[in-house]
C-alpha cells in the first residue's frame, strides 16, 4: 500500500478523501477531533507545493443537497487550524467546484460540498457509483485515502476513485492501521475489550469475535441492557431493540464456552428520560424501575469496570457509558476514561462518540495510548474483516 510519501505531489491536483463528520452546535464545530487528526496529510501535501481538494461527507442527507448538512462550518474551522482560508465549493462535482479547482495555486486548499449531497456515493449499484467517481476524479490527477472512520463503506469516494486514480493512504490511515493492529496480533494480556454507546446494532456484530480474542468484555451504556434482559431482568424504558435479547442469550453462552467473563453493570443511574434537572436515582441493575431508563452505569458498575480496566495489559473502548453530555449521567464515562490513563497498558478509544466523549470531559488525547477516528470502521478492522477502503488502495 502506497503512502503520500510515494507521491510526486507538487503542483498536482490532490483529491483527499478525509472523515470529517463532525458534530454541531448552533451552526459550529461542536468537537474538532476529526478535523485535527487530518491535518498532518493536509499540511505535508500543501507543503510539498500540491493543491489539494478536500472532500468528505456529513451526517446522512439521503441523496440530495440539505442545507442543515453543509460542511460550511466544517471549512470554516478547517481553515481556522490551518491557518489559511479553505473556500467551499457549493457542489460536489458541478460548476463551482469546477471552477475553484481550476483556479488553485500549489500550497492552496479548497472543500467540496457534502459527497452525500449525491445519491451515486453510497448507492448500492455499482454503475451509479461508478459514475459519480468518475465525475470526482475526473479534474484530478491524484487521490489520498485519508478517512479511517469510512473505510468499511463502499462508497464512491472511498473505494471506486482509489480503482480510478493513482492512489496512497494518508498518515491518518497509517497511523489507525498500525495501532489497531496492535489488537489482532501479538496482544499485551490481560486485553479488557469495553463497548458502550447507543449505536447497539453498528457495534453488536463485534461481539462474537472480541469473545474470541479479548479476556473480558465491559459492557456499559445502551449495549448492556439486551444482556441484562438476557438474564431475565427488567430494564424500564431503556433503550432495547427487537431481537437482541436472543443473540445476548447466544453470546451469554458463547463466552461461557470460550472463558471470556461478560462483565454487565450490577447498578445503573435511572431517570424518566435524559435531560437537564431531571430527577435522577441509583438503582440495581434487576430493579429498574418501569417508567424510567438506564442513562449512565451505577457508581458500583464505574468502581469494578475502572479496577479490571487498572489491571489490564491491552484495552479498547469504544463507546461512552451514558448520556455523558449530562453531568448527572457523565460519571461512568468519565470513570472508564481516568482508568485508562495513567497505566501501562495499550490502550485504545475508538469512535467518534468516545473520542468526543473524553474531549469534552477534559482528557486530551494525548493521555491515551491511540485515539481511533473510526468507529464502525475500528470495530471491523479488529474483527478481521475486509475493508473496501483499505482493499482499494491494495489494489490500485
Amino acid at each position: 500500500m502506497k503512502t503520500i510519501d510515494d507521491l510526486a505531489v507538487a503542483g498536482q491536483r490532490v483529491l483527499v478523501r478525509a472523515d470529517l463528520n463532525v458534530p454541531l452546535k448552533d451552526g459550529h464545530v461542536a468537537d474538532d477531533g476529526r478535523i485535527l487528526a487530518s491535518l498532518p496529510t493536509l499540511n505535508a501535501l500543501t507543503s510539498r507545493g500540491a493543491k489539494v481538494i478536500v472532500c468528505a461527507h456529513l451526517g446522512r442527507p439521503k441523496g440530495k443537497p440539505d442545507l442543515k448538512y453543509s460542511l460550511a462550518p466544517v471549512a470554516v474551522r478547517l481553515g481556522q487550524l490551518l491557518g489559511c482560508r479553505v473556500e467551499l465549493a457549493a457542489d460536489t462535482v458541478g460548476p463551482s467546484a469546477h471552477a475553484l479547482i481550476a483556479a488553485m495555486r500549489p500550497g492552496g486548499v479548497i472543500m467540496l460540498e457534502n459527497l452525500r449531497f449525491n445519491a451515486g456515493e453510497t448507492s448500492t449499484e455499482d454503475m451509479e457509483r461508478g459514475f459519480f467517481a468518475d465525475q470526482l476524479a475526473g479534474p484530478t490527477d491524484l487521490y489520498v485515502s485519508d478517512g479511517f472512520g469510512v473505510l468499511h463503506r463502499k462508497h464512491a469516494s472511498v473505494y471506486d476513485v482509489a480503482l480510478r486514480s493513482p492512489s496512497a493512504a494518508g498518515y491518518l490511515v497509517q497511523a489507525e492501521v498500525a495501532a489497531l493492529s496492535r489488537l489482532t496480533g501479538d496482544i499485551r494480556r490481560p486485553y479488557v475489550a469495553v463497548l458502550g454507546g447507543a449505536k447497539v446494532a453498528d457495534k453488536f456484530s463485534a461481539i462474537a469475535s472480541l469473545i474470541t480474542q479479548a479476556d473480558q468484555i465491559l459492557v456499559g451504556g445502551a449495549m448492556a441492557f439486551p444482556f441484562l434482559a438476557a438474564k431475565g431482568f427488567k430494564v424500564g424504558t431503556s433503550l432495547l431493540e427487537p431481537g437482541q435479547v436472543d443473540i445476548a442469550v447466544g453470546y451469554l453462552e458463547q463466552a461461557r464456552q470460550a472463558g471470556t467473563e461478560i462483565v454487565l453493570p450490577p447498578d445503573v443511574i435511572a431517570a424518566v428520560e435524559p435531560a437537564p434537572d431531571i430527577p435522577y436515582a441509583v438503582v440495581s441493575a434487576d430493579t429498574i424501575p418501569a417508567d424510567q431508563a438506564g442513562l449512565d452505569i451505577g457508581p458500583e458498575s464505574a468502581a469494578l469496570f475502572a479496577a479490571t480496566i487498572r489491571q489490564a495489559g491491552t484495552v479498547f473502548w469504544n463507546g461512552p457509558m451514558g448520556v455523558y453530555e449530562l453531568p448527572a449521567f457523565a460519571g461512568g464515562t468519565k470513570a472508564v476514561a481516568q482508568a485508562l490513563t495513567g497505566g501501562d497498558a495499550f490502550t485504545v478509544v475508538g469512535g467518534g462518540d468516545t473520542g468526543a466523549a473524553i474531549r469534552a470531559l477534559g482528557f486530551p488525547d494525548a493521555m491515551f495510548g491511540y485515539v481511533s477516528t473510526g468507529g464502525g470502521a475500528s470495530l471491523e478492522f479488529i474483527q478481521g474483516k475486509t475493508l473496501p477502503g483499505l482493499a482499494a488502495l491494495e489494489e490500485s
